[in-house]
């Protein structure tokens, strides 16, 4: 290592900072040791070398204790912009002896406190935290503090958390506009148990089923109670199309992004086969929940193109979506 990367080392070393006690242990020692000099009195003199020797066995034990622990992240499957999640984080002592105590873990949003992390223990911890943007984004660190054994002084480090994460664009309800949009395309039937309007099959009253669904003409025939299963209904298949290039207004681009993933969770969730097709992007068409991570994965990685792209042309039983991203 060369003599500036040792230089620019020894400044990132955590130096310990007084605390209020460590203030008054700091005074005592500067007016022991010059009440000792004035006097030459040898019982001031091993009161002050009593007060250094605690300095230097608190900075010791201190930094042992802060040294060998390791940081790692537990990531939730899915991170949305703009919407709070918990993240976790497994704090491990990798020490084989020796035990870190009195560890102060201050987050980006609450302060985490651990008494005691014996040698090769790993303790998970847990807030909430929220990622502004979408896109590739690096998790925020920890900043870890202790102020072990005698409380004098402070020595805080920082512990980074070095996983990348995809943070995936905004997925919010959609609003009345989109839906009887959505719904003047038509729907079909697919021929299973759902949520639809039309008959699917009549079976008898279960312990929670919903009183609105009960079939009271059949009730009365049967004497028992019947209730009705609706037939599930499935929007035609879609293909969504981010139509626009040399896009400068960013939030109005962050704000389409949102919109086609929007469109693509409410369009996944009826079983529609969906499709992202745009400029530098292209998603097969596809069902089902992995289907959407790549398109929630696609939109988050999406940057726009200052090359126009010429509109696809239609293909029979697809229902076409611009998004018009500027």
């Amino acid at each position: 290592m060369t003599l500036r990367g040792r230089l620019d080392a020894f400044r990132r070393r955590p130096r310990p900072r007084p605390t209020r006690d460590g203030w008054w242990a700091v005074g005592a020692a500067f007016g022991l040791g010059a009440a000792a000099m004035n006097t030459a009195n040898n019982l001031l003199y091993l009161f002050t070398a009593l007060l250094l020797g605690l300095f230097l066995v608190s900075g010791v034990l201190s930094e042992l204790s802060r040294r060998g622990l390791r940081l790692r992240a537990v990531i939730p499957e899915e991170l949305y912009a703009g919407r709070p999640f918990t993240l976790g984080a497994r704090l491990e002592n990798v020490k084989r002896r020796r035990a870190s105590r009195s560890l102060a873990l201050q987050t980006p949003a609450r302060r985490l406190y651990v008494d005691r992390l014996g040698p090769g223990e790993a303790r998970l911890l847990t807030w909430e935290t929220t990622l502004a943007r979408r896109g590739r984004a690096r998790l925020p660190g920890v900043r870890i503090t202790t102020r072990f054994p005698f409380g004098l002084f402070e020595k805080t480090s920082r512990l980074r958390l070095d996983d990348e994460v995809i943070v995936f664009p905004a997925v919010r309800p959609l609003d009345d506009p989109w839906r009887k949009r959505l719904a003047a395309g038509g729907a079909r039937p697919v021929r299973r148990r759902g949520r639809g309007h039309d008959l699917y099959n009549l079976r008898d009253y279960r312990a929670g089923d919903d009183r609105r669904l009960i079939h009271w003409r059949s009730s009365a025939k049967t004497g028992t109670l019947v209730v009705r299963e609706l037939e599930a209904e499935t929007a035609l298949d879609t293909r969504i199309v981010l139509v626009g290039g040399g896009v400068r207004d960013r939030a109005r681009l962050e704000q389409a992004l949102s919109e086609a993933a929007s469109l693509a969770a409410h369009l996944i969730r009826t079983d529609a086969a969906v499709e992202l097709a745009g400029v530098d992007v292209h998603v097969p068409s596809g069902r089902g929940r992995g289907h959407l991570r790549r398109l929630l994965t696609a939109l988050a990685l999406f940057e726009p193109s200052s090359v126009p792209w010429p509109r696809p042309l239609p293909r029979p039983g697809v229902s076409d979506i611009e998004i018009v991203l500027g």
